[in-house]
């Protein structure tokens, strides 16, 4: 009888217990623990942490739907702004205590670990994109001012909300999340 696949398992647990405990916080055992398969069974699928991690950077970067960003049928605006307040909700229902995978890791892993680095570069990228895009429908919609250009808007934003979620998880509180909101959408777009 063949050997059933927990891959799947690992990745989501990996996920998980990444985003709670960040990458060195994160130990071989937590991920399998989580996904309640034996040690060897990570092994079995994946070769290290880092390769791991690797893949939970994947995962949780497409669960971030950024095709929503671009979908038609919704002013861009629109879309864009409830991108945000859904990463938001997010952010909160865990208590203000995780903030984005990406961004965690960033900032953890970045100078020390090249595979998470390249992974996590190719995701803000995409993310990076997909805002732009938007910023660019809103733009032809007029909706978004277009004196700036849509990339340099989109990178911003991102850089924005990424430090939105250090200072609210400093903070342990959600007023920043406001600010960031009042500027970029009433302000630094319009």
């Amino acid at each position: 009888m063949p050997r059933v696949s927990m891959r799947e398992e690992i990745i989501d647990a990996a996920v998980t217990t990444f985003h709670a405990r960040g990458f060195h916080g994160t130990g071989v055992k937590d991920i399998t623990d989580a996904a309640g398969v034996p040690k060897g069974s990570l092994y079995n699928h994946f070769a290290s942490k880092e390769e791991i991690a690797v893949e939970a950077i994947q995962r949780y970067g497409a669960a971030r739907r950024l095709s929503e960003l671009t979908r038609p049928g919704t002013p861009a605006l629109d879309r864009l702004r409830a991108h945000f307040e859904t990463l938001r909700d997010e952010v909160v229902s865990f208590g203000i205590r995780r903030g984005c995978l990406l961004g965690n890791f960033g900032a953890e892993t970045a100078d020390h670990h090249e595979a998470i680095r390249a992974t996590l570069a190719a995701g803000l990228g995409r993310w990076r994109a997909a805002i732009a895009e938007a910023i660019d429908q809103a733009q032809q919609e007029g909706t978004v001012r277009t004196e700036a250009n849509a990339d340099l808007l989109a990178g911003f934003v991102l850089n924005a909300w990424e430090g939105t979620l250090i200072s609210a998880r400093v903070d342990r509180r959600d007023e920043g999340f406001a600010e960031f909101f009042t500027v970029v959408f009433g302000d630094l777009l319009r």
